[in-house]
């Protein structure tokens, strides 16, 4: 019985963590932020994160993760497409998970925000969530872009700038909302604003991807 209790403990103190390191590390930084202020927000003595994790840097690679996977869950990137589906239903299924992703209100307010920040302050972290997360949706998305044009129609570098070009998309609207906001004020990114943003990506690829396979490979 105390095992099992002393190993809930340490849990919930992990789990805690990485919560409380999440917050603090989308609001000031993987340099900026403090060992010291994670385990007070935390709650959790100031050696615990050597204990769960090893140091500060893991704990960043572990928070990281964590976001991941919370965001995966609630939105997968297929979002339960049956394994028939056509490959413009999915380019809209991803399109749709990583806009509903990185504009979600209802995960914890860091999520976002700190993979956000990590894109535009890398650390050395960014080398290995590059490989273990984003290199293989990457490849997915372009495996979606090949299925979308005649065999041989479009070249690998085509496929890539393809696939590049609809997630830029995605982050434009994400990254510069402060100017949007500038531009159209009455903008508001609601799900139905998502919506209809994650439609018009879709078709603006698709479009984009039919014009460059009529025109075979360059």
């Amino acid at each position: 019985m105390k095992t099992s209790t002393a190993a809930s403990s340490n849990t919930e103190t992990r789990d805690r963590l990485l919560e409380a390191g999440g917050e603090v590390f989308a609001e000031r930084g993987y340099r900026n932020a403090t060992v010291r202020e994670i385990c007070a927000r935390a709650r959790a003595n100031v050696a615990a994160v050597n204990y769960h994790f090893g140091d500060k840097e893991r704990l960043y690679e572990a928070v990281l993760r964590f976001a991941d996977r919370c965001s995966l869950e609630k939105y997968p990137l297929d979002l339960g497409l049956r394994r028939d589906a056509t490959p413009e239903d999915r380019l809209r299924a991803f399109v749709r998970s990583f806009l509903l992703r990185i504009f979600d209100e209802g995960q914890p307010a860091w999520h976002g925000k700190l993979m956000s920040r990590e894109m535009i302050e890398p650390t050395a972290a960014l080398d290995r969530i590059v490989d273990e997360v984003i290199r293989p949706r990457f490849e997915q998305l372009q495996s979606i872009v090949r299925d979308l044009a005649p065999p041989g129609r479009l070249s690998a570098e085509q496929v890539r700038t393809c696939a590049s070009s609809i997630v830029g998309q995605c982050l434009h609207y994400h990254h510069a909302q402060a100017v949007i906001a500038r531009l159209q004020p009455r903008l508001e990114y609601r799900p139905k604003e998502i919506e209809r943003l994650a439609e018009h990506v879709t078709a603006f690829s698709l479009g984009g991807i039919e014009r460059l396979a009529r025109g075979g490979r360059r």
